[in-house]
């Protein structure tokens, strides 16, 4: 019997799944992404927009005790003083906190300690969890956020350790653990598919947990529109490259010419200069014609649609395609940890996981937005400036952390994370 592909796979229902259960779970996945490493991988920062290991599991604890446990376990006592410093990520309304590039430089605390600050931050929620019980009206909206702020450090974490261990010339995997099996595929020809235009909604009814980035759900104007069937591949990009796509203006952005230019890009981020190979989270592994291309900025998708004579999809557009289509692909759960071919499979492929799919639109509120009051209100609102919107999910998103309405970002230079390309065009 053929092995089942990740694509067929549904996501688990967890709806009801105990709030501390759930809480438990998510805690206990961050240290399963650290059990490949060795105690020197926790510390080193590659990068400036990249955070050591180690970091990412004080960070993630320090969540929950600045938001949770300080304000409401009665008694509570921090775990150690000047945490709060070290490890506040951006939040001003908290206070001071270490300079970003600077998160390597933190030999201490220990890794040891990390682990023991996280084990007395668990010890501390699961009993405000035990005394408060699932408080609908307060207490299970700030878990819930904070859980879903781990899964996105979870993610962070593989794509960092991913940028790490590229840098070292020995280029080592991040695991050696067998693939799991799947059904040998391959990537059809690319066929579009037409969607009607009018006045739609988009954004999340606020139902269900979301970001407060999803909302309002509004009312919006498309065009009829087209979008690409599947995820553009390694082969169709390399064929760009050799059509002299870096080499050419033209199909550049002002801004994207520029960066290739003064970075001398001229491939995807971890191919070798041969372009037949690139660098995984399995070590350096043949590049696969029919997978999706992956690892690319906004730049270099922009500069792609424009040369296959298509375009990027607006995120309302994506968002409509998606809104009726199960959550389901290449996503952690499938612990194949890189894209996969799309098969030949009628309909959309590959909505979800593999790799967040660049949008042409910017990162900006929807109208009717309002950032929450306090400190949690810098989650999202004060980064709407200058970066643009991804939507999907990759193959190291959590599969219970996506969704169709889910607007991930980042700035149109960043290379380092899960990235390529669907396309579209107008009708």
């Amino acid at each position: 019997m053929a092995a089942v592909h990740p694509a067929a796979t549904p996501v688990v229902d967890r709806s009801h799944e105990p709030l501390a259960c759930r809480y438990t779970r998510i805690r206990e996945a961050s240290l399963a992404i650290c059990s490949p490493l060795e105690i020197e991988d926790y510390v080193v920062q590659s990068m400036p927009d990249a955070s050591p290991a180690k970091w990412h599991l004080a960070h993630t604890s320090w969540f929950f005790e600045q938001f949770l446990l300080r304000p409401l376990l009665s008694g509570y006592q921090p775990f150690q003083a000047g945490f709060e410093y070290l490890f506040n990520s951006y939040y001003q309304a908290v206070g001071p906190m270490h300079l970003r590039p600077e998160r390597g430089l933190l030999t201490r605390p220990t890794v040891k300690e990390v682990f023991a600050y996280r084990q007395h931050v668990d010890e501390h929620m699961l009993k405000l969890l035990d005394v408060r019980g699932d408080d609908g009206d307060h207490l299970e909206p700030l878990v819930t956020l904070g859980m879903n702020h781990e899964q996105q450090h979870q993610e962070l974490m593989f794509t960092d350790i991913k940028h790490l261990f590229s840098k070292n010339p020995l280029l080592p995997a991040y695991t050696r653990k067998p693939q799991p099996a799947t059904e040998v595929r391959t990537s059809a020809s690319m066929q579009f598919l037409t969607f009607d235009g009018g006045v739609r909604e988009i954004g999340a009814t606020g139902k269900h947990f979301c970001f407060d980035n999803e909302t309002p759900r509004h009312r919006t104007l498309v065009e009829p529109y087209a979008l690409g069937d599947r995820l553009v591949t390694n082969g169709e990009y390399l064929e760009f490259i050799r059509d002299g796509g870096y080499r050419r203006a033209e199909f550049w952005l002002s801004d994207g010419w520029s960066t290739v230019n003064q970075e001398g890009w001229t491939r995807p981020f971890y191919w070798t200069p041969a372009l037949d190979a690139e660098f995984t989270l399995r070590g350096l592994q043949p590049l696969d014609m029919a997978a999706p291309v992956c690892h690319l900025s906004y730049y270099e998708a922009d500069a792609f649609a424009r040369w296959a004579n298509a375009r990027l999809p607006t995120e309302a557009e994506w968002e409509l395609a998606a809104e009726s289509l199960p959550v389901r692909g290449n996503l952690l759960k499938s612990e194949l940890l890189k894209p996969l071919p799309a098969g030949d499979q009628p309909g959309l492929k590959q909505m979800f996981g593999d790799v967040w799919e660049w949008t042409a639109s910017p990162y900006v509120a929807y109208p009717g937005y309002r950032p929450v009051k306090g400190a949690l209100g810098e989650y999202n609102g004060k980064f709407m400036c200058s970066q643009l919107v991804l939507r999907g999910g990759s193959c190291v998103t959590p599969a219970d952390h996506v969704r169709a309405t889910y607007r991930n970002f980042f700035y149109p230079q960043a290379r380092w994370q899960f990235m390529g390309v669907r396309l579209a065009r107008d009708l």
